[in-house]
């Protein structure tokens, strides 16, 4: 009799910790841009009189201030473009190796998975990079940044690898007595069912792309074609001083990656969980 109540409190208790620790994860997750917030919405007397105080009137001008400041406008678009292309480019890369060496279609896949694992820890090579588009004419070409910035799968083969173990491989014997080709069964089998795998790989790329300033500074010298986080260099020297619009242009080359991480969130969970546990 006294076993039962011991029992009732005990999954209680474990799902309060894990509440707390999901708080916990949240909040520190959620500091830094709660902080350049609250940065971002103070004129420059409310910063220098309190920098880590809470904003008490808030200044929103500083978002179009440094939104024609930055001239974001026509960055977000090339940023847009860089990040779209390249993912998608990245993404069906990553779909070609992953499912490939999840059946066992590729020689020695055992090697092929280190040398996957290898390049995420290789640094950038920069100079190369440089070389190869300069030589094949596709230097401070939004192309070129595009297919060079597609290359960079990182993770995306592994993810992909993981999860499609998790497709049952009856399905690629039924396909092939039925006569489907190998590209056709990709796309018209493969990528449905792994959709949340894909979109994860995707979303990842994207954000890798988005975020690069070294190699959008080496390789696009034409102002016209920068990205939008080349935006953030017109507040230094004469604007270092005005912290807030700083951090509200900083929200604004941020802002675009949290909302797709909002929406898409489920296809992020999932995807990387699907990957994580099948491989």
């Amino acid at each position: 009799m006294a076993d039962g109540p011991r029992r009732t409190r005990r999954p209680a208790a474990g799902r309060a910790i894990n509440y707390l620790l999901a708080l916990l994860v949240a909040i520190l997750y959620l500091f830094p841009l709660l902080y350049l917030l609250n940065t971002a919405l103070k004129d420059d007397a409310q910063f220098f009189a309190n920098p880590n105080g809470l904003v008490t009137v808030p200044n929103w001008a500083n978002f179009p201030d440094a939104w024609n400041q930055g001239n974001f406008g026509a960055y977000m678009i090339n940023s847009v473009i860089y990040a779209g292309g390249a993912a998608v480019i990245g993404t069906v890369v990553s779909l070609f190796i992953g499912f490939p060496l999840a059946r066992g279609y590729m020689k020695r896949p055992g090697v092929w998975n280190v040398m996957l694992v290898l390049i995420l820890f290789l640094p950038n090579a920069i100079i190369t990079q440089f070389q190869l588009l300069l030589r094949t004419g596709l230097y401070d070409t939004r192309i070129g940044y595009v297919l060079i910035m597609s290359v960079a799968v990182g993770i995306g083969p592994i993810l992909l690898r993981g999860y499609a173990k998790s497709i049952p491989i009856e399905i690629d014997e039924a396909a092939a007595l039925d006569g489907v080709g190998y590209l056709r069964y990709l796309t018209t089998f493969v990528i449905p069912m792994a959709r949340p795998a894909l979109v994860t790989v995707f979303i990842l790329q994207a954000i890798s792309v988005w975020n690069e300033i070294i190699l959008a500074t080496v390789l696009l010298p034409d102002p016209d074609k920068a990205p939008v986080t080349l935006g953030l260099y017109a507040f230094q020297g004469q604007y270092t001083s005005h912290w807030g619009l700083l951090a509200a242009a900083t929200m604004i080359v941020a802002g675009p990656l949290v909302a797709a991480y909002i929406f898409l969130q489920r296809y992020l969970v999932s995807g990387v969980l699907g990957g994580a546990v099948k491989g």
